[in-house]
């Protein structure tokens, strides 16, 4: 007898019926760039869509957000180089503008979950996300810079700590340096499989975060290792990690996949600034169809197996889903 798979896809009641992955709004995270000052909304020439917003607008935008449904956000802040300095001091400063719209975030919509960035490179001179020194990036030296920084943006009300800076042995610290603090439910979402990627070009045009020298290989992961990134996220676990995430997300399926067999923590992908500006230049240039092609998208990091996707789409397929626009 003839199989016929078509029968299940017969119609869209039945394709629904048997789906095997389903997206939710509560799988996305949104980022934000914020900035210091008031009034200002600054477009990214590389990011179609995304802004830099002011305390004044990033209230407005996550407003927006949480009326469409959309409730977690993570935040990178835009510091002037005046701010910068080798050791990162301002990223702890009672002055530093970023904790305080992170308080004001929290304040005005206790709901949402609020994830940072930690590491050096926002508030760097040397725009490294680690304490260079002779042209070398120092590890262990740069962690108790990191212990700070969290131990602040924890103060501050946030409710996911992201360590992006790959230096070994980070996690245990913020960990430590948290509870120290009284900061246990904190949680830690490890940029476990951060990979020294060419898709990160338009996040650093928008923070103006590029190294002033070098590069990032001897601390992000090669492209080319797969089962390394096992070994990272071990070492992440026992640490105290409470997810792990893959950047980028598009390029490194296998990895998520990889990762999610491996774990039983959650898995994150970020779905990077190359490659959301990627589709946008596609659809711009009428090469794709974008209402399509980007749910499609999103669609393969939870088939793969993330549980939690950072992606600038976030808020365009919240407003897709809420008009109905989606298949």
């Amino acid at each position: 007898m003839l199989e016929r798979p078509r029968r299940n896809r017969a119609s869209e009641t039945i394709r629904s019926m048997v789906r095997e992955t389903r997206l939710d709004l509560a799988n996305l995270i949104f980022p934000l760039f914020v900035v210091d000052g008031t009034g200002k909304k600054e477009p990214i020439g590389a990011l179609p869509g995304i802004f830099r917003f002011s305390e004044d607008y990033v209230v407005k935008e996550v407003e927006e957000c949480m009326n469409l449904g959309l409730r977690s956000f993570v935040l990178f802040p835009a510091v002037e180089d005046s701010l910068k300095d080798k050791t990162a001091t301002y990223s702890y400063s009672e002055k530093n503008f970023y904790l305080r719209i992170i308080s004001r975030l929290k304040k005005e919509f206790p709901e949402s979950c609020l994830m940072s960035d930690v590491a050096m490179d926002p508030y760097s001179s040397d725009g490294h996300d680690g304490l260079v020194e002779n042209g070398r990036i120092l590890n262990d030296e740069t962690l108790g810079i990191l212990g700070k920084m969290a131990v602040a943006q924890a103060e501050a009300g946030i409710d996911i700590i992201g360590p992006s800076d790959m230096m070994d042995g980070r996690v245990q610290h913020i960990r430590e340096e948290l509870d120290d603090e009284d900061f246990e439910n904190v949680a830690i979402m490890s940029y476990c499989a951060k990979y020294a990627s060419a898709y990160y070009g338009p996040f650093r045009e928008a923070l103006a975060s590029a190294p002033k020298s070098g590069d990032k290989k001897t601390y992000q992961m090669d492209p080319a290792n797969k089962w390394e990134a096992v070994r990272e996220g071990e070492l992440d676990v026992a640490e105290g990690a409470d997810f792990l995430m893959v950047k980028p997300a598009l390029l490194y399926l296998d990895v998520i996949h990889l990762l999610k067999e491996k774990f039983e923590l959650p898995i994150a992908a970020y779905n990077v600034s190359g490659e959301y500006a990627m589709l946008k230049a596609a659809a711009a240039n009428g090469w794709l169809n974008y209402d399509q092609a980007m749910p499609e998208m999103l669609l393969s990091f939870k088939r793969a197996g993330a549980t939690s996707i950072l992606t600038y789409a976030a808020k365009e397929y919240a407003q897709m889903l809420k008009e109905g626009r989606l298949a």
